[in-house]
């Protein structure tokens, strides 16, 4: 399964039955049962049994998991933005692709845990120690440097200050991404989306930025220089763009400048020129 093919599920969700409930809440164990894509939102299940328990996609929002069995739980994708895992264990869980903004992972055991593209934020709480900007989760600060990331789902990530150097973003939706002081030099960017993204002080020399679409994109002293190419780049509305970096795109070759973006409908001269 491809990042790009976790999205949010907008039809109804399962809801798990009393009895399943009642024996969640009791703490009985339910090894390996399974509540994909459920919705479990703002339930409290302090000290649950859900080791091994199958959470792909589920609606874990606002939950109360505190002191919960979650060891080897299958979380890949899950929403737990604003859940309390306070002393939870979480030893060799799967939380790729979860949302984990605002959640509170204070005292939680991570030991062995998969947090690959996991999403955090200013507001998630850690484990003292942890180091979770080398965990492989995105968010501000991270360390993500030459990481694998085509085609994730990045849309409005906050990646303030985030290491992303030579890291592989072809495909990548970062539309309305927070990029502020990021550093993606040397970055693959091609196909990527940036629509209205953020990226004030972001250190892009020598990122790739093939048929990438950067309109109305924040490219306030950002760094440019030596880029690989932006053959079909769209930089339509750009903002902050000083006209020294526009006469230097304007510098690129023909072979770059007169290519066709099939998306944006448009070359890379006439969204300059615009």
């Amino acid at each position: 399964m491809t990042n790009s093919e976790i999205h949010p599920i907008t039809r109804e969700r399962p809801s798990p039955t009393p009895e399943i409930l009642t024996a969640l809440k009791a703490g009985l164990p339910l090894e390996k049962v399974d509540l994909n894509e459920f919705n479990l939102r703002g339930i409290d299940l302090r000290q649950a049994n859900l080791s091994q328990a199958k959470l792909l996609g589920a609606d874990l929002s606002e939950m109360v998991l505190s002191d919960a069995n979650l060891s080897g739980a299958d979380l890949r994708g899950a929403n737990l933005r604003g859940a309390d895992l306070s002393g939870a264990n979480l030893q060799g869980a799967y939380l790729n692709r979860a949302d984990l903004q605002q959640a509170n992972l204070s005292g939680t055991n991570l030991q062995g845990a998969k947090l690959q593209v996991a999403r955090y934020d200013t507001q998630t709480k850690w484990p003292e120690e942890y180091n979770y900007k080398a965990s492989g989760a995105v968010g501000p600060g991270a360390n993500l440097n030459a990481a694998y990331l085509n085609t994730a789902f990045l849309r409005n990530a906050d990646l303030q200050g985030a290491n992303l150097r030579g890291a592989y973003l072809s495909g990548a939706d970062l539309t309305g991404a927070n990029l502020q002081d990021a550093a993606l030099s040397g970055a693959d960017l091609s196909k990527a989306y940036l629509t209205g993204a953020c990226l004030r002080n972001a250190r892009l020399t020598g990122a790739d930025l093939r048929d990438t679409d950067l309109r109305a994109a924040d490219l306030s002293n950002a760094e440019m220089e030596y880029l690989q190419s932006i053959a079909g780049a769209d930089f339509t509305l750009v903002q902050g763009m000083t006209q020294a970096t526009k006469a230097m795109l304007h510098s690129r070759p023909a072979s770059e400048l007169d290519v066709w973006n099939a998306y944006t409908r448009s070359t890379t001269r006439e969204s300059l020129s615009g």
